[in-house]
């Protein structure tokens, strides 16, 4: 518990000092190209210091050069700086507009131009969505969590619709993402960081250019089935104690 103490205590000084440093970069050309690479050694420094190693898988299915909408299962805060660390090239979040409140921290995600989701109106989560959209029709890449928040036993919730509008809409392709194990490291609402391997496996986009809105489910099960298909198989050929904890996902909608 000292330890995990310890840790936060010093992950909160590391994010307020590149926060900082993301404010001042925001201020110069190409400000968000250069905060996302801010965050980006933030993400790595921050996983180097709670002993976490990384294997990805597939990262040469990311399209290079070319906009797409990253999608992965949520089970830890840890999530965001794996993927801020370990997902290739450039891209924008769409995130809580709760983070966005936390100070200094909040003023760096913006400017990174990342893209706050208000889910409890509507209108404003529409607008969330047109600003994604402009953000892709300039060629960023979004990151989001379509399951909206992150699972407390590892079983992959429903995925929310908004993100596959969007999708729909700008023609891009959604590359989907497993993260397996960093609900081990650090579970939800808590505070103790234990060391740990964890699994990223990047499959092949999957393209949503024959799909409308109304066969939007369609993609919804497609995208939510990829993700549940590789956790599952490499959950299976991961370590003990993350197959003892977590339980067997399922691939339909409860």
């Amino acid at each position: 518990m000292i330890r995990s103490a310890l840790l936060v205590t010093l992950g909160v000084a590391m994010t307020a000092f590149f926060a900082f440093w993301a404010i001042v970069f925001s201020f110069f050309k190409n400000a968000e190209n250069n905060v996302h690479r801010v965050a980006n050694i933030w993400g790595k420094l921050m996983l180097m210091l709670s002993s976490t190693k990384v294997e990805v898988i597939g990262d040469d299915n990311v399209l290079p050069g070319r906009p797409q909408i990253f999608m992965a299962n949520h089970q830890s805060d840890f999530d965001i700086l794996i993927a801020l660390a370990h997902i290739p090239g450039q891209f924008r979040w769409l995130a809580k507009k709760e983070l966005f409140a936390i100070p200094v921290f909040g003023r760096a995600m913006r400017g990174a131009g990342y893209i706050e989701i208000d889910r409890q109106d509507h209108k404003k989560a529409m607008e969330s969505l047109e600003t994604a959209a402009l953000r892709i029709r300039e060629g960023k890449s979004v990151m989001t969590f379509p399951e909206g928040t992150r699972s407390r036993n590892g079983e992959i919730k429903p995925f929310k619709q908004g993100t596959f509008y969007l999708a729909i809409h700008s023609g891009v392709p959604i590359v989907p993402v497993s993260i397996i194990g960093s609900g081990e490291i650090m579970p939800k609402r808590s505070l103790k960081i234990r060391p740990g391997k964890i699994k990223m496996v990047i499959d092949k986009p999957v393209l949503t250019k024959n799909y409308t809105v109304e066969s939007r489910r369609e993609l919804i099960d497609k995208v939510r089935e990829v993700i549940i298909e590789n956790y599952n198989a490499y959950l299976e050929a991961g370590t003990p104690d993350i197959k003892e904890t977590l339980p067997e996902m399922k691939t339909t909608d409860q």
